[in-house]
């Protein structure tokens, strides 16, 4: 999955299947904001619960 672009914002996911964990690093004008921390089930992370923790972000931040 590629990074998602909000209002000057980049979010980059990543994750381990084995660990079961991800988190998606916050960037804000190329430098790092801070990490956001989730756990998954399955063979992968999900587009719509990274989505989903994007938007979550947003409206907390007022983005």
């Amino acid at each position: 999955m590629g990074a998602i672009e909000r209002n000057g914002y980049r979010f980059v996911s990543e994750y381990s299947v084995i660990k079961q964990n991800g988190a998606i690093h916050v960037y804000r004008e190329g430098e790092f904001v801070e990490e956001i921390t989730f756990d998954f089930s399955g063979d992968f992370a999900e587009h719509d619960q990274i989505e989903e923790l994007v938007n979550y972000y947003c409206e907390q931040h007022n983005i």
